[in-house]
């Protein structure tokens, strides 16, 4: 089984089981993982539903992209966003579900990983913990619902993580607003079982010490108003993370940039995962997606042919229309 759900004692178990695969979530998994959450809510022996995952390596290195590049070739587009629009209703559900959700967040937590792991009420990290949002290393945006948490990071933090996809430790992940404590992984298993036993997350204690170098790092070049003017910036400040910038999607930056900022004007987080649907429903028609999952997972050669420019972003986060995301199993 890719997911084992089941409940043990007061709580929700939801562990991914694809280690071999870094725990990447599949079509399947988000929707059995979106039918066990709506179940649990009206079973009244569910007191906290519990994440987490099998093997060292990682909680969730992000969503199947093999299977969206098979699919985008095939020019099964419709498959395509009902996978982002599934994914982005299973997140929602966790941001607003009704009783405590705990992660446990080991390894590589990215993309599709944030967007399960990121959104539940209380997130552990440990030291192995490895966190990014490094969509626009494939052509892609930030998205999942990251935005929300990245338009809400201190300072310029947001825009540094959507513009580079940083990876970053624990200390960092919790700074940034990923995640919320920092407790030894060597104790997790015990905490695991006290947690199911009672059903309380109060039963967890503080976080650890844990050090966050980005809240030392000078960001005041992402304060630029677009994306020319940040680089212009970096370039005189921080010339390699212009250069990291540069070898990016140009589309999918300049997007991810106007994203992050309009985020911080959000209501919800739906108002977020809404306006990401948007470029993530064009993508494999309009942007260098396809390209960018080629060179970094199918072919591995690591040279994107990027065409898409930056003067597009606006075009692919427009509305819609009958198309927006929205919560409703019919659309």
């Amino acid at each position: 089984m890719d997911v084992i759900i089941r409940k043990d004692r007061r709580a929700g178990r939801i562990t991914l089981n694809r280690p071999d695969a870094l725990n990447a979530l599949t079509h399947a998994m988000v929707l059995e993982i979106g039918a066990a959450l709506r179940d649990w809510q009206a079973d009244p022996g569910v007191q906290v539903v519990i994440l987490d995952a099998t093997g060292p390596r990682a909680f969730c290195a992000g969503g199947d992209i093999g299977a969206i590049y098979r699919d985008g070739r095939a020019g099964e587009l419709a498959a395509v966003r009902r996978f982002f629009r599934d994914e982005y209703r299973m997140n929602v559900t966790l941001a607003e579900y009704p009783r405590p959700v705990v992660a446990f967040l080991q390894g590589y937590v990215m993309g599709g990983g944030i967007g399960l792991g990121g959104h539940a009420r209380l997130r552990i990290v440990g030291e192995g913990t490895r966190m990014a949002m490094p969509e626009v290393g494939i052509g892609l945006v930030p998205d999942v619902g990251s935005t929300w948490i990245l338009g809400r990071a201190p300072g310029r933090v947001g825009e540094f993580l959507a513009m580079t996809g940083q990876i970053i430790g624990p200390g960092d992940a919790i700074h940034a607003g990923f995640a919320d404590r920092f407790l030894p992984e060597a104790g997790w298993p015990g905490l695991l079982d006290r947690l199911a036993a009672t059903g309380d997350p109060g039963i967890l204690p503080a976080s650890d010490a844990c050090d966050a170098p980005l809240s030392r790092r000078d960001l005041r070049a992402f304060t630029g108003a677009d994306v020319a003017a940040v680089l212009a910036a970096l370039d005189q400040a921080d010339p390699a993370t212009a250069a990291t910038i540069r070898s990016r999607s140009p589309l999918a930056v300049a997007a991810a940039l106007l994203l992050v900022r309009a985020a911080r004007g959000d209501r919800s987080l739906r108002d977020s995962i809404a306006r990401e649907f948007r470029f993530t429903a064009r993508a494999v028609a309009e942007s260098d997606l396809l390209e960018g999952i080629r060179a970094q997972v199918i072919d591995k050669d690591r040279k994107p042919r990027w065409t898409a420019g930056a003067d597009r972003a606006q075009a692919l986060l427009a509305p819609l229309g009958d198309g927006e995301f929205n919560m409703d199993d019919a659309a």
